[in-house]
């Protein structure tokens, strides 16, 4: 018998259901938009996504294929954190592309109101799970578990970082500092990811494969 999904478990599936919407309404948005932030968060939260999915599935994987042997779960929450990461760098990296190379400081962004809509809400979802999943890593150590508390701490401050962009572009789209803070937002986000992706790549290569039994 598979059993009972434990808590992180449950919380990652939801965070998968919840953070698919990001991509499609902010792919969505992004028709009305001109903005490289935009663009460069439209990229961000399907490759997250992605990430999310992948450790959903790995966790799920020790319940329902019944893995005991502490060296394969090991090796699957290694696997797990690591897409978390390369996620984060993949992310990063075309976000700080678009900042610098993006389109030019002075066009006008289009509407940028959705994105700025599906930013607010996804940082309040984002803050949601960040808590969440310390709270879960601090009662039950797990890799996995403390890959989502730093992708979700980075999605947290992204957003941030994004409506503070988009919030400036929406004030005054047409004034020639909107498309400077538009790039500057990007490229805040951009240094952000990577610093994480980095970080929760290293940690992966720490799991004590050899160590364990």
């Amino acid at each position: 018998m598979a059993g009972v999904a434990p808590k992180g478990e449950k919380t990652l599936f939801c965070s998968v259901l919840l953070s698919g919407f990001g991509p499609a309404a902010t792919g969505l948005a992004l028709m009305v938009s001109r903005s490289s932030t935009q663009f460069a968060d439209f990229l961000r939260r399907t490759l997250e996504l992605m990430a999310v999915i992948v450790s959903w599935a790995m966790l799920r994987s020790f319940r329902t294929q019944n893995v005991t042997d502490e060296r394969e779960k090991a090796r699957r929450s290694q696997i797990a954190s690591r897409v978390v990461g390369a996620a984060m760098l993949v992310s990063g990296a075309a976000m700080l592309y678009i900042a610098i190379w993006g389109a030019g400081t002075h066009k006008d962004k289009g509407n940028v109101i959705p994105g700025l809509t599906v930013a607010f809400l996804g940082f309040l979802t984002n803050v949601f799970f960040w808590i969440r999943y310390r709270s879960l890593v601090r009662r039950e150590p797990s890799p996995i578990i403390a890959a989502q508390v730093a992708l979700y701490r980075a999605k947290s401050l992204t957003d941030l970082c994004v409506l503070g962009a988009l919030g400036t572009v929406a004030a005054a789209p047409l004034h020639p500092l909107a498309g400077y803070i538009d790039r500057g937002g990007g490229f805040t986000v951009a240094l952000f990811l990577l610093w994480n992706g980095v970080s929760v790549v290293q940690k992966a290569r720490f799991v004590p494969l050899e160590e364990a039994t």
